[in-house]
């Protein structure tokens, strides 16, 4: 079982890494008192895989003193499970300002006398478990596309790379553009297998179409400059937070050029580690 503590500064961003958190398979429960959480980690040991991997979120609401937390995360350490803390933090200009643009009360503004005070009070009381958390993520100049990359990096499985899908599809321009495509690709430049009596009937994924498609110059150096572009891109898509890309190949009827081409750079993006799903819209149309 994985065991993630989120903890943090009030407006440090610990709502928006649980969301993200979430959407990466963990089980998120906030506001939990130190005393409960050796309790619920119990519980979680012995059920389903729902509970494979826990976060939860502990700040100064609970109530409970760091003393206290520090205690459970030691016996949960004995426990045979990873136990990890996360401490969001950002500077205490950073904490002011959003506080005042969204208008929420400071959790200890009832035990000062202003904003500017209660942020310094939790700040001295949050030290010590900021110190004792073993990554801590500095929200004051970071987007929530980095936060959310920056998390993906420190707790994502192999499998997310980038926490981005992509999807790849063929499709044929006289059928219309795909209307969720994010990047569209024109290869109606490439020589029409249409055209060839034999390779009419047959579409871009039996092997005779596409050595025919690939056996040009220009296939092949439009493929391997797009492979560049994508190497390229697609962590640049991820890196600002993008959970699904969907990159559409177009040719005329979608029946040949484009599924070829389709196919290819859906196996290339599957080798850099992506979630890929690959498509044939109109390749049941014909030619």
């Amino acid at each position: 079982m994985d065991v993630l503590i989120i903890s943090g500064l009030s407006g440090g961003g610990k709502s928006k890494a649980a969301s993200y958190l979430e959407d990466m398979g963990f089980y998120i429960i906030d506001n939990m008192p130190a005393a409960m959480i050796l309790k619920f980690a119990e519980f979680c040991a012995g059920a389903s895989s729902r509970y494979d991997r826990v976060a939860l979120v502990y700040d100064v609401r609970t109530g409970s003193s760091p003393g206290e937390l520090f205690d459970v995360l030691d016996q949960l350490r004995v426990m045979e499970s990873s136990c990890r803390m996360l401490f969001l933090d950002a500077s205490p200009e950073t904490i002011i300002k959003r506080y005042k643009e969204t208008r929420r009360r400071h959790p200890l503004s009832g035990q000062a006398g202003s904003l500017e005070d209660a942020v310094r009070r939790e700040r001295e009381v949050m030290d010590l478990v900021r110190q004792r958390a073993d990554y801590v993520i500095d929200t004051s100049r970071l987007s929530t596309a980095k936060l959310r990359g920056e998390l993906l990096r420190l707790f994502g499985s192999a499998e997310e790379k980038g926490g981005m899908a992509v999807s790849v599809t063929s499709f044929g321009f006289k059928y219309g553009l795909p209307m969720e495509a994010d990047v569209v690709l024109d290869v109606r430049f490439m020589p029409n297998p249409f055209y060839i009596e034999e390779l009419r009937p047959k579409t871009g994924l039996d092997s005779k179409v596409s050595d025919y498609v690939f056996s040009f110059q220009q296939t092949r150096g439009y493929l391997q400059r797009l492979e560049e572009l994508m190497a390229f891109t697609l962590p640049l898509y991820a890196e600002e937070g993008k959970a699904l890309l969907v990159i559409a190949v177009g040719c005329t009827g979608g029946h040949h050029r484009s599924v070829a081409v389709t196919h290819a750079l859906a196996e290339f993006i599957r080798q850099q580690g992506y979630q890929v799903t690959e498509n044939h819209r109109d390749m049941g149309r014909g030619g």
